[in-house]
C-alpha cells in the first residue's frame, strides 16, 4: 500500500521537490517508490545516530540530485544498501525497478558477506568489484563516492579508531578517484573532511589561521576585483568574478611538499574569470596580462591540453601592485561545470546533448579501461589496489606521439611507461626509444611537451630490469604478467623434458602414450590437464621415472648394452625451474650434475662438489646433465683473492675484474692483517673460459698476491 505524500520524512519532501526542477513527473515517481520499497525493507534498522537508518541513503540520493543526476542513479542510491543489509535480493530490486537500477545497486554493494583473511584484502578486494563495476556504468562510483559524503559528514558518532582508519581511507581513494573523474568539488570537500578527522589538530590550527587573515584582507581582494570587473567591461568581454580560497587540505600538502610555512602558501589572492566562450578565455587573458604583469613561467594553457581529468581552464600568475601574487584561472560556463562535476556533468547534459559524452567522461572511462586492463593481469587484489592508489595521484605530464596524439601520464614516467600507455603489445616489444628525435634509454623520465617515438622489434621482450624504473600501474602489471607466462612456458618445457627423458630410459617415448592411459593417469592424481603434471615434475614434487613406470608399465630400464641414455642439456635460460647450487656455482664449461629438489626444482653442481656423493644415495633424482652448446647469460662463481693491505687495493682489484668484462655482485673480507688482506668477491661471467680471463688478469695485477676460485 503506497504511504500518503504527507506520511512522508520532510529529506524526502525536500529531495522530491528539487526532482521535480529537472526531471519528468513519470521518473520522480520511480524515486519515490525506490523510497517506499526502501522504507520497507530497511525497516527497525537504525544508525548509531539514532535516526532511522533510511534517512542515509535519501541524504545520499540529495547529494546526486544537487548534481542533477538521472533518475536511475537517485532511484539506486536510495537501495544501495539493501542488498547489503535487507532481505531483498538482485532479482527482487530487478523485478520492479529493472536491470539497470539493479545493476548499479549491484555494482556498489560491498563484498562483506564473502571470507577474507585481513581487513585490507576485503577492502582491496571490494575496491577491485568497484572499479570493474564503474567500468560498466560511471554511475556506480558517482553513488559510492555521495555514500562516502554523507558517511563523512556523520563521522562523529564513530570511535576514534574507525574515525581515523574511514578518513584514511577517504583521503587515499575517495577523494583522489574523484580528482580523477575531474568531480572537484566533491574531491574538495572529502579531502577536508578527510583531514579534518585524521589530522583534527592540524585542520583546527590552519582554519584558525585562514579565518584570522580574512579581515584585513577583504578591501584588496574588493579592489582587484574592481579592477579585473571594469578592465573585462571596457573590452566587451561577458564574464563574473569570483574571489577563491585555496581550502585546509590543499594548504597543508603544499606546506609538506614545499616544506613551506603557512604564510608562504596563504600569501596570494585567487580569482577566476568565468566567461562565455573559449575565444573570450583567451581575449580575457590579453586584459589581465596588461592589468598587472605575469610571472613567467607561470602560465598553464588547459583549455588547448587539457588534464587527464577532462578539467579545462587557463592559469596564470601576476604580480599585484600590493606586492603579492595573484591567480587567475579564467574558463567558460560549461568548462566550470565540468571543472566542478567532472564526468557526472555528462547527465547534467543528458537531455540536450544525449550522444555527447563529456570530454571528463571520455577521459575517465579511457582511465577505468587502462584499470581493467591491469586488473586482468593481477591476480592479487592487494596488488591491484596498490597499482590503482600509484595512479590515482598521477601529478600528470603531457607528451605527444609523433603523429600529435596527446598522452597523459604520471610524473616521471619513463619512455617505457609510454610505450605501454600506446598499447600493451607495443611495450612488450619496445626496442629503442626517441624523444624529441633522438635516442634514448627506456629508463628515460619524460617531460612535458616532449614527442616520444617507439620503434618495436618483434624479438625484443621485456626483462626483469624493467620493473625497477617503469612507474605506471599498467607498465609493472604487463611486465609482470609476461615474466610470469614466460616462466609458466619454461616449467613446462623442464618437466616435459624430464619424463622425455625418463620414458626413453625405458625404450618408449611421449608420442607412443595412448590418450587413454594419459586420461587415467591425471584422472587418478587430480590433475587437470598434463601441463600441470610437467610443472610438478621441473619442481620436483613429482619424480619422472616413476611417472614414467605408471604411464609405460609393461617396459623396463634400458641398460648400458641397450643403449647410452642421453643427457638433459642445460641452456641457463630455463628460468626459476633450474637452479645452479650455491655451493660450487657452476659456469658453462664446468663438468655438471644435477638433483630434483623437491621445493627448488633441477638443481645443477659441479660433478667435483663435495655434496654430489650425497646426492647419488637417492639416483632416483639425479638426473645427468651437460651444458648446451650455446647458453645463454651471467652465471655466479666465487673468486678468494690474498691481496696487500694497501689503500687503494680494493679499488683496483676492482678495476681489474671490470676489465675483464665481469661484474662484481658481492664483496667481503674474510681475514686482514697489517699486511695482507683475504677478499671473497662473487663475480659474474658467461662461461668457464671468461672465467679464467678474469683470473689471469687479476693474477696480473701487482696487488694481487693469489687468486683462487672457491
Amino acid at each position: 500500500m503506497q504511504a500518503a505524500s504527507s506520511d512522508y520524512p520532510q529529506a524526502v519532501i525536500k529531495l522530491r521537490d528539487l526532482l521535480n526542477t529537472y526531471l519528468d513527473p513519470e521518473k520522480v515517481a520511480v524515486v519515490v517508490r525506490a523510497f517506499e520499497v526502501g522504507a520497507r525493507a530497511h525497516e527497525g534498522q537504525t544508525r548509531i545516530t539514532g535516526e532511522p537508518y533510511i534517512l542515509h541513503p535519501v541524504a545520499v540520493a540529495q547529494i546526486l540530485a544537487n548534481m542533477r543526476m538521472d533518475h536511475e542513479s537517485i532511484a539506486a542510491a536510495i537501495l544501495h544498501d539493501t542488498l547489503e543489509d535487507t532481505v531483498l535480493s538482485k532479482a527482487d530490486v530487478e523485478s520492479q525497478f529493472g536491470t539497470e537500477i539493479a545493476n548499479l545497486v549491484d555494482g556498489v554493494t560491498k563484498l562483506d558477506k564473502m571470507k577474507f583473511r585481513t581487513r585490507g584484502e576485503a577492502d582491496a578486494e571490494s575496491f577491485r568489484k568497484l572499479m570493474l563495476a564503474m567500468s560498466r556504468d560511471l554511475r556506480v562510483i558517482f553513488i559510492k563516492l555521495a555514500d562516502r559524503m554523507h558517511n563523512m559528514r556523520t563521522l562523529d558518532q564513530m570511535s576514534d579508531h574507525s574515525r581515523r582508519r574511514i578518513a584514511r581511507e577517504t583521503l587515499e581513494i575517495y577523494a583522489p578517484i574523484a580528482d580523477r573523474l575531474g568531480m572537484n568539488s566533491m574531491k574538495s570537500q572529502l579531502e577536508d573532511m578527510g583531514f579534518a578527522n585524521l589530522y583534527p589538530w592540524r585542520y583546527r590550527t590552519i582554519n584558525e589561521h585562514l579565518s584570522a587573515m580574512t579581515g584585513h584582507r577583504k578591501e584588496i581582494v574588493e579592489n582587484i576585483s574592481e579592477a579585473l570587473k571594469k578592465r573585462m567591461s571596457d573590452a566587451g568581454v561577458p564574464c563574473r568574478i569570483s574571489g577563491r580560497q585555496k581550502t585546509p587540505y590543499s594548504i597543508y600538502r603544499k606546506m609538506l611538499a614545499k616544506d613551506l610555512s603557512f604564510s608562504s602558501v596563504t600569501d596570494f589572492y585567487a580569482f577566476r574569470i568565468i566567461t562565455q566562450t573559449e575565444s573570450h578565455c583567451y581575449v580575457a587573458l590579453g586584459l589581465v596580462h596588461n592589468l598587472y604583469p605575469p610571472k613567467p613561467g607561470k602560465f598553464k594553457d588547459f583549455i588547448a591540453l587539457p588534464k587527464a581529468n577532462g578539467y579545462q581552464s587557463l592559469h596564470t600568475i601576476l604580480n599585484s601592485p600590493y606586492g603579492l601574487p595573484i591567480e587567475i584561472q579564467i574558463r567558460t560556463e560549461e568548462m566550470d561545470i565540468m571543472a566542478v562535476k567532472g564526468a557526472a556533468a555528462h547527465w547534467h547534459y543528458k537531455s540536450s546533448h544525449p550522444s555527447n559524452g563529456s570530454s571528463a567522461q571520455v577521459r575517465a572511462r579511457e582511465w577505468l579501461m587502462q584499470l581493467v586492463d591491469v586488473q586482468r593481469h593481477t591476480g592479487d587484489s592487494l596488488e591491484f589496489l596498490d597499482g590503482a592508489k600509484s595512479d590515482l595521484f598521477p601529478d600528470e605530464i603531457f607528451v605527444f606521439t609523433p603523429k600529435g596524439k596527446i598522452i597523459d601520464l604520471r610524473r616521471n614516467a619513463t619512455a617505457l611507461d609510454f610505450a605501454y600507455a600506446i598499447h600493451t603489445d607495443i611495450g612488450n616489444h619496445t626496442q629503442t626509444a626517441l624523444v624529441d628525435q633522438e635516442e634514448v634509454p627506456l629508463s628515460t623520465r619524460l617531460f612535458n611537451g616532449q614527442t616520444v617515438k617507439i620503434i618495436t622489434d618483434k624479438d625484443a621482450h621485456p626483462k626483469p630490469e624493467w620493473l625497477e624504473f617503469v612507474s605506471t600501474a599498467r607498465a609493472r602489471t604487463s611486465i609482470r604478467a609476461y615474466l610470469k607466462s614466460l616462466e609458466h612456458e619454461d616449467t613446462v618445457a623442464l618437466g616435459l623434458r624430464l619424463l622425455e627423458k625418463a620414458l626413453n630410459a625405458r625404450g618408449s617415448s611421449l608420442d607412443t602414450i595412448p590418450q587413454k592411459r594419459w586420461d587415467s593417469y591425471l584422472k587418478e592424481n587430480h590433475l587437470a590437464k598434463q601441463e600441470n603434471l610437467f610443472r610438478d615434475l621441473a619442481f620436483g614434487t613429482t619424480l619422472a621415472n616413476i611417472v614414467a613406470a605408471k604411464l609405460v608399465p609393461e617396459s623396463r630400464l634400458l641398460n648400458e648394452a641397450d643403449g647410452i641414455e642421453e643427457a638433459l642439456t642445460i641452456a641457463g635460460s630455463e628460468g626459476s625451474a633450474v637452479s645452479f647450487a650455491a655451493c660450487c656455482l657452476p659456469v658453462p664449461g664446468d663438468r655438471i650434475t644435477a638433483y630434483v629438489s623437491a621445493d627448488k626444482g633441477l638443481v645443477v653442481h659441479r660433478v667435483s662438489c663435495a655434496n654430489v656423493r650425497e646426492f647419488r644415495k637417492h639416483p632416483d633424482r639425479c638426473v645427468d646433465v651437460i651444458w648446451a652448446p650455446i647458453t645463454e647469460g651471467m652465471f655466479r662463481v666465487a673468486v678468494k683473492i690474498l691481496a696487500n693491505n694497501i689503500p687503494g687495493a680494493l679499488a683496483n682489484i676492482s678495476s681489474s675484474i671490470a676489465e675483464a668484462g665481469s661484474n662484481i655482485e658481492k664483496v667481503s673480507i674474510t681475514e686482514s692483517n697489517p699486511e695482507t688482506s683475504a677478499l671473497l668477491f662473487n663475480i659474474s661471467v658467461e662461461s668457464r673460459d671468461h672465467m679464467a680471463r678474469v683470473l689471469r688478469r687479476l693474477r696480473r695485477n701487482s696487488k694481487v698476491l693469489r687468486v683462487t676460485r672457491v
